[in-house]
């Protein structure tokens, strides 16, 4: 799963956690081509941004326009015609979206969630998803936050809370359960 990396990352705070969210889309990029090597589904759930009248295609294309700060993000992890795409309104991927739905159907029973920001979208959906009974992996070179220490604080959380494991992304291993 991608939290929230299709942005233009135009709003509050948008340009330090574009500086922090550079480093780790590349990283995603690999694990991605990775999932997709081993059959296994990737997602995107990102914000919708108060475009309401907007689908994730249009989020895509508003992140990769000429002049959006994260355009070069957008544009290394463009969603392929294979992934899913899940527009959320507040913070978590599961609050008021279809994304339980659609990993019921995928027969999901693992996540490997990454993206920005640790401390907000990607803990509210990591929660969210520890509630529903799914076994979590949020690696940790492929998630950021607006600073070292807000990442380091989700990460205990991801860990100490939710039993995630933090295992960097080369080591992950994919199956289908």
């Amino acid at each position: 799963m991608i939290l929230d990396m299709i942005s233009d990352f135009e709003f509050k705070n948008g340009a330090q956690l574009f500086k922090r969210a550079v480093p780790i889309a590349a990283r995603i990029a690999r694990l991605r081509e990775r999932a997709s090597a081993a059959r296994v589904p990737v997602v995107y759930v990102n914000d919708n941004q108060g475009r309401w009248r907007s689908d994730f295609s249009a989020q895509v294309e508003a992140s990769i326009r000429r002049g959006s700060r994260g355009a070069s993000i957008a544009m290394m992890l463009r969603p392929r015609p294979i992934d899913y795409g899940v527009l959320k309104p507040k913070h978590s991927g599961f609050f008021a979206t279809p994304l339980a739905t659609l990993l019921e159907h995928l027969g999901s029973r693992r996540l490997i969630l990454t993206g920005i920001s640790s401390h907000q979208c990607v803990m509210f959906t990591a929660t969210d998803a520890y509630v529903r009974d799914f076994k979590l992996s949020i690696p940790s070179d492929c998630v950021a936050a607006e600073s070292a220490s807000m990442e380091k604080l989700a990460q205990q959380y991801f860990k100490r809370v939710l039993g995630a494991s933090l295992a960097q992304s080369p080591r992950l291993r994919f199956s289908r359960t």
